[in-house]
Order: structure tokens, then sequence, then C-alpha cells
């Protein structure tokens, strides 16, 4: 089957377009652990100077991070998260623990995050109205764009 045109349309892909190019989300890890002046990023990401500098003015642009001057001469400037990049600090802590789990075996994992109550934080996923732990299969999908189903898009 041929790709179409028009793919569906999705939050999830308007999401990736923006914080799934590579280094993004390493990014958002290190400014959310409080790392956010470029030499630490450059130092603690790997990734090449350009590429990051590109990275960073995205998101901020995009208003997940916000950038100020901390030296005039030289200029320097470190990041900071906003409340939208805080939004995806849950998702960063679940693929960290996904990465733990699948990749690691749970066996010399870099890093543990502590919780404020002392316990080491094991994010789950829940639902809100209900408070129950979400699994696969107590999902339903409604596609809510005219012309689309869960399958793909309706005969015309």
């Amino acid at each position: 089957m041929a790709a179409t045109k028009d793919p569906r349309p999705c939050s999830i892909a308007d999401a990736l377009a923006l914080v799934g190019e590579k280094y993004s989300l390493l990014v958002l890890r290190e400014v959310c652990l409080g790392n956010g002046r470029f030499d630490q990023l450059v130092r603690n990401i790997g990734a090449p100077r350009d590429i990051l500098a590109t990275r960073l003015r995205r998101l901020v642009d995009a208003g997940i991070l916000t950038k100020r001057a901390y030296s005039e001469r030289p200029q320097r400037f470190e990041y900071r998260p906003t409340q939208a990049g805080l939004e995806l600090e849950p998702v960063l802590m679940t693929l960290m623990a996904w990465g733990d789990r699948h990749l690691r075996h749970d066996e010399d994992r870099p890093m543990v995050i502590e919780h404020v109550c002392g316990s080491e934080l094991v994010p789950v996923v829940t639902c809100r109205a209900c408070g129950d732990p979400v699994h696969h299969e107590d999902l339903t999908a409604h596609p809510q764009v005219p012309g689309w189903t869960v399958a793909g898009p309706s005969a015309a």
C-alpha cells in the first residue's frame, strides 16, 4: 500500500516533530537536572555545538525552554525549562524507566531519581478520573478527525 500524502492527524506526531529530533530530549533532561549552560550541555550530551545551538533555538522558540544571560562579557546564556518543558519531565522519567527495564534489565542503571517522599521514583501512568494504572487492554481509541477511523482514513 502506498503512503498517503496526508498521514493521520496525531498529537504524538506533532510533539515528535518538535522534541523527537536527535538530542532534543537529552537537552531537556540536562536542563531539568539543572545543567542549562551551553558548555555543560555540550559536555553532558555529546552533541556537536552547531546542532546543539539549533536544538536550543528551536526549543526556546517553541516555548519549552527560556534563555537567560548570565554573563555579559563574554556573552553567555543558560537555559531553563518553562512550564511546558516541565510538563515533559514525566515523559523523560517514563522513558528512563523503560530503558532501565528493557535495555539495561535493571542492572547498572546510570541514574536513579528520588521522589520527595524519599523513595526511588518508579513512574506509573494512571487515569486522572479513577486513579487506576493504565494498561493497553483497558484503552479504546476514538478518532476525532472527520474522515479517520482507528484503522486509517475512511472510504470517500
